[in-house]
């Protein structure tokens, strides 16, 4: 089982960070991730070699078609899904994104802060969008805590929203500068950090884009796996009010924990 992760830009297509993630047979007490990076190259670049910004219905496109080729059901994305909703009590924010005190917050519809990253908000909710209409679902199911399956089985293909800051702490490690002020010692430091907490595999050193993309994919196979032990699901169901989608999940990953004999005999 594979899940695949994307650190969602709009102003670049080299900006993407795009990653397949799943499952290897380790001989330790604790599941190997193997990841494997992708490039994603632009779809054409014009004479003076530049593709321009990434359309959203372009991107859609693109990564249902590799879910399909790859066989993928699970889908993480960095990036709002939805607008708040007017009846959640709070004035500028969506419910997981007050109890995750993510840096950006969406409102009611175009509201967002700060205001300069609107843009990016409207372009993650069309991207989420393209993919409903080839036949994708937000996450609904919220699994309840003794629960064995997080109920995602019903759900053939699920988008599942990510945010990588978020998944930094809730692995108990310091997150990623912002990008531009990331030197390669800090993505070295947090790449080794990361390795020390999950056993990590991947066919090429990752970029800031890629790292962040691996971070926040990590709960996807737990999702695939039906582990609820190694998630958690932050904010209230996704829902149609007046003509938008509103809310919506977040998902973290939890520190991964030694699996048991008898896990192992299943």
């Amino acid at each position: 089982m594979a899940v695949l992760s994307v650190d969602l830009a709009f102003r670049r297509w080299s900006d993407l960070g795009v990653v397949v993630l799943s499952h290897a047979p380790s001989r330790l007490s604790i599941s190997a991730v193997t990841c494997e990076i992708l490039p994603f190259d632009p779809p054409g670049l014009d004479a003076a070699g530049d593709c321009g910004p990434v359309d959203p219905e372009n991107l859609a496109g693109r990564l249902n078609h590799l879910c399909a080729v790859r066989g993928i059901r699970v889908l993480m994305l960095d990036g709002p899904q939805a607008w708040k909703s007017e009846a959640s009590g709070l004035d500028h924010a969506r419910v997981s994104e007050r109890q995750l005190n993510t840096t950006a917050k969406t409102g009611l519809p175009g509201r967002v802060k700060p205001s300069t990253c609107r843009n990016f908000a409207e372009f993650c909710m069309d991207v989420y969008d393209g993919l409903c209409r080839r036949g994708w679902r937000r996450l609904e199911t919220r699994p309840q805590p003794a629960s064995p399956d997080p109920g995602v089985a019903q759900q053939e293909r699920v988008l599942v929203e990510s945010s990588p800051h978020a998944a930094w702490r809730s692995l108990g490690l310091q997150p990623l500068p912002a990008k531009r002020r990331t030197r390669v010692s800090d993505l070295a430091e947090a790449f080794a950090a990361l390795r020390a907490v999950v056993p990590l595999t991947v066919n090429r050193p990752p970029n800031h884009d890629q790292l962040q993309a691996i971070v926040g994919g990590l709960p996807g196979l737990a999702l695939e796996e039906h582990d609820p032990g190694a998630l958690r699901i932050v904010g209230h169901p996704p829902r149609r009010e007046q003509g938008h989608w509103r809310e919506g999940f977040i998902v973290l990953p939890l520190p991964p924990q030694p699996a048991t004999g008898v896990r192992w005999l299943h």
